[in-house]
């Protein structure tokens, strides 16, 4: 019996980046890109390539900071729709991509943010991205939005509650172009039955 389902959802590549140097003063230098090759550490020259990376505050319930992992964070999937929605809550037209760090925007599936954890996303060569989890509101784009206009980027955090996209890593090596279909694959098992028992903060 297949683990995982193909559904009828796709979606279009209308984005693809990568940010060359690690972030500084908070700032995104995101750069856009029209292919994207991809081997199983993510996007060479990418700042969140690579096999293993070190634990960060994200996982700190679970590992000491800085402790070798094995890095499931290789690329920053986001919804062109759920941009869209966050850009009209801060009372923008749109925002650029590269301000929130975007690897991969994709248009057509909805709710996004919200896949199912170990869910696919497969390419027209094969090559496949593994869904990780919801990536969280951070100050990076918060700031980097502020730099490019000023007094703009303290609203992000809250308008992008839920709407932030997913990290992801590539399970299959492949290439993704501008305009490539992609297609949903969720994990054939029910929802979980244990209930909400994550300890006290």
């Amino acid at each position: 019996m297949p683990a995982l389902v193909p559904t009828d959802h796709t979606a279009r590549v209308v984005w693809l980046g990568f940010q060359p140097v690690p972030v500084e003063k908070l700032v995104i230098t995101s750069q856009p890109l029209e292919v994207m090759p991809l081997s199983f550490a993510g996007f060479a020259g990418e700042v969140h390539a690579g096999l293993t990376r070190p634990s960060c505050s994200r996982v700190m319930k679970q590992h000491p900071r800085n402790t070798v992992i094995r890095n499931v964070r290789q690329l920053c999937v986001v919804s062109a729709e759920e941009m869209a929605e966050v850009a009209a809550t801060m009372g923008l037209d749109a925002l650029d991509y590269a301000w929130v760090g975007a690897s991969l925007v994709l248009e057509g599936i909805p709710d996004l943010t919200h896949l199912p954890p170990s869910s696919r996303l497969q390419g027209p060569d094969g090559v496949t991205l593994v869904v990780d989890m919801e990536n969280l509101p951070c100050q990076e784009p918060a700031v980097t939005i502020d730099k490019a206009l000023p007094g703009q980027g303290k609203g992000f955090k809250r308008a992008a509650e839920g709407k932030r996209g997913l990290t992801a890593w590539v399970e299959r090596e492949g290439v993704l172009r501008l305009g490539d279909e992609v297609r949903l694959h969720v994990p054939a098992q029910r929802g979980w039955a244990g209930g909400n028992t994550a300890a006290e903060k």
